[in-house]
């Protein structure tokens, strides 16, 4: 599908069809999108948690009760919903983990570079922890920059997809054990495709005017 169509016509579904599963290898295809998804200095500091069972997805939906019971079904009746976990800190450890890996991809000519990766983005990391004092929230934006990528993706394969901050997030923390795993819950996913009862697919986007929202220099 065309970038600009995919813009202008994809839009957070309200309802699915729970008899709509996507296919197998689509879906996987999201998965490696995801997994190359763009992130200050190649931090990655993201986990994804993949319901593809009516059980998972029952698990997620322990998570949206009581205020947010409105995002219930859209999980439940979901091909897929994927919960993006952000790090809540960065270990010395982690950061060898992401240069190792970097060496095996061959994006090093010499050890000189390494240290400068090493460097960079240890740098980077002390900056926000000790100077700006919002590691957490710098970790978080690199999440969402994930989201938007999958958001795009899956509206360019024909996706439905709802990204969803109404949930519970010490519900999901709990239940998924994520403080153990050094992760909090950022944002759920539900991936599909629409019921032909979801009144927004007939709606018209609503944006602000070229004026209002671009500064041409």
């Amino acid at each position: 599908m065309d970038t600009l169509v995919t813009a202008k016509t994809r839009y957070a579904t309200k309802a699915y069809d729970a008899e709509k599963k996507i296919p197998k290898q689509q879906f996987e295809k999201l998965l490696e999108v995801l997994r190359f998804s763009p992130s200050s200095v190649n931090i990655q500091p993201w986990h994804f948690i993949v319901a593809e069972t009516d059980a998972a997805k029952q698990r997620i939906a322990a998570g949206l009760t009581g205020n947010y019971i409105y995002n219930a079904a859209k999980v439940l009746n979901s091909s897929h919903t994927i919960i993006f976990c952000t790090r809540t800190d960065i270990s010395t450890e982690y950061l060898e983990q992401l240069l190792q890996q970097d060496e095996l991809s061959g994006r090093f000519k010499d050890e000189t570079a390494k240290q400068g990766q090493r460097d960079t983005r240890q740098g980077y990391v002390e900056f926000y922890r000790n100077e700006l004092k919002n590691l957490p929230a710098w970790m978080e934006n690199q999440t969402y920059l994930a989201l938007g990528q999958l958001l795009f993706a899956a509206g360019l394969e024909g996706i439905d997809a709802t990204p969803m901050e109404g949930f519970d997030r010490n519900t999901i923390n709990q239940e998924f054990g994520l403080a153990e795993k050094g992760l909090k819950a950022s944002v759920i996913v539900s991936l599909g495709y629409r019921s032909e009862t979801d009144f927004n697919a007939k709606l018209p986007k609503s944006r602000l005017a070229d004026e209002v929202i671009f500064t041409r220099l």
